[in-house]
């Protein structure tokens, strides 16, 4: 009887001290952002993870545009990405509901900045110029399409359009010219006003778009996951969002410091990041507020044109938690 006890207690403590090993193993997760304000948020996460002092381990890859990261997520190659908000909607369509958003994590960023002139002090103004950018087919281009109708203007006739495939492209299309426009995303404005002469800030496109007064939220971008990932590692997924979350206040908080891990990862130069940061509105909304604040913004694309949510709005699972 005593042999059968002890066998017994032995039994339940190699149980227990499986479950523990199992709770405590780390997984790798597998995540993406695109080179600016995007990632910014999480250097201080990827910092952790270089250190161990994370929770989980983390696979990061950097892109200079979102279609070299969105391909990875269909193919199952990804299992969380930072990236436009509409993107995300995009990726739900196009791969009927196996990628949920989970927060927000950048509000407005862009904007029209102007070289060698003022003639640009409201939207209207734009008219007729040539608007050097990046970020067709995402937010920039349908932030802009959407701002520009609401002030009388066709994208595709009333301006011209020269885009580039990213930001540092940009800005160096915008040294070639005597006089010159360009949307720009933070923080390479600030890469921008430090080479380029001449370069004024003319439009804030997060103003513009708060003072139509809509009802909805100007958000850059988001943070998406593989459902199928978030319903296997529910804790993992978890212990990455808190992380993360951490990550962003930190940045926010401490962005002389924060400025040298976003060197260090390559995004830009220290002193550029130090004073971006406080214009790269990084954020973290989740939730109830999440869902509220994306789907007014996805509606007005939609009403716009459907396209630039993959053709129709997704449905309530889209939103991770609801």
């Amino acid at each position: 009887m005593k042999k059968m006890i002890a066998f017994i207690l032995m039994a339940a403590m190699m149980v227990s001290f499986t479950a523990a090993f199992a709770e405590d193993e780390q997984v790798t997760l597998r995540l993406g952002g695109l080179k600016g304000a995007t990632s910014i948020g999480m250097v201080k996460l990827l910092d952790d993870a270089e250190k161990g002092e994370t929770r989980n381990t983390y696979d990061f890859t950097m892109a200079a545009a979102a279609d070299e990261l969105s391909p990875l997520m269909i193919k199952g190659e990804m299992d969380v990405l930072a990236v436009p908000a509409n993107l995300a909607s995009i990726l739900y369509n196009k791969t009927e509901g196996k990628v949920q958003f989970a927060a927000v994590n950048t509000l407005g960023v862009i904007y029209i900045v102007e070289k060698g002139g003022d003639t640009v002090q409201s939207v209207a103004d734009l008219k007729g110029k040539t608007i050097y950018a990046t970020g067709k087919g995402t937010t920039p281009e349908y932030a802009l399409r959407y701002l520009l109708s609401m002030h009388g203007l066709d994208m595709d006739k009333d301006v011209t359009m020269e885009w580039k495939s990213e930001p540092t492209e940009t800005v160096a299309a915008m040294k070639m010219q005597d006089n010159a426009v360009a949307m720009i995303p933070q923080p390479f404005v600030t890469v921008a006003q430090g080479q380029v002469e001449n370069l004024r800030v003319a439009l804030d496109l997060t103003k513009e778009w708060n003072a139509l007064d809509n009802g909805s939220m100007f958000i850059t971008a988001g943070l998406i996951v593989r459902k199928e990932f978030a319903e296997k590692n529910p804790e993992v997924f978890q212990a990455f969002l808190n992380e993360y979350k951490a990550s962003t206040e930190y940045v926010n908080q401490n962005p002389a410091e924060a400025a040298q891990l976003v060197e260090y990862y390559g995004i830009v130069k220290a002193a550029v990041a130090e004073k971006a940061i406080p214009h790269c509105n990084i954020t973290y909304i989740e939730g109830e507020e999440m869902k509220t604040a994306l789907s007014g913004y996805l509606q007005v694309l939609f009403d716009m044109n459907p396209a630039a949510v993959g053709g129709k709005l997704p449905g309530e699972d889209f939103y991770y938690g609801k």
